[in-house]
């Protein structure tokens, strides 16, 4: 049993380097433009109003899109709980909640993930004050709903 705790641990240390090694990798002026896909592989809204919650995910998109510390991807899949609970319920708010917590690692290799619109192995760096200007530039130029 030791052994296996032992592995465990090992495991886990070697994780965490690499994701504190990837999340040091520099990518200056490499933000690519926004894309929305609304919901990603959930829909944006029910049969009878398909689109009922895709500004929530719009907005939410912006975010993950963007990137950041852990702490703006927390407050992100809050805010887009928050939204869909008022536009739907709250259970379902909170089912969309666990699907982005456990699928919007930056560390998966998805279109969806946190800080998507950076190289992958960004990770949860902090975005500088020119990569913010970078990004509200590129907002601007995006259409209301981009695709």
């Amino acid at each position: 049993m030791r052994k296996n705790a032992i592995h465990t641990v090992v495991r886990l240390s070697i994780a965490a380097a690499l994701a504190a090694a990837l999340g040091a990798c520099q990518y200056p002026d490499r933000l690519s433009a926004f894309t929305s896909d609304g919901c990603s592989s959930f829909p944006d809204g029910p049969l009878d109003d398909p689109q009922r919650w895709r500004n929530c995910c719009h907005r939410h998109d912006q975010a993950y899109w963007l990137g950041g510390a852990a702490a703006q991807r927390a407050t992100a899949d809050r805010e887009l709980e928050i939204c869909i609970a008022e536009v739907e319920n709250e259970t379902l708010a909170r089912a969309m909640w666990l699907a982005v917590r456990a699928g919007g690692s930056p560390y998966w290799p998805t279109t969806y993930r946190w800080a998507y619109g950076w190289p992958y192995t960004r990770g949860y760096r902090r975005v500088t004050d020119e990569e913010r200007r970078l990004a509200e530039s590129l907002l601007r130029s995006a259409p209301p709903t981009a695709n």
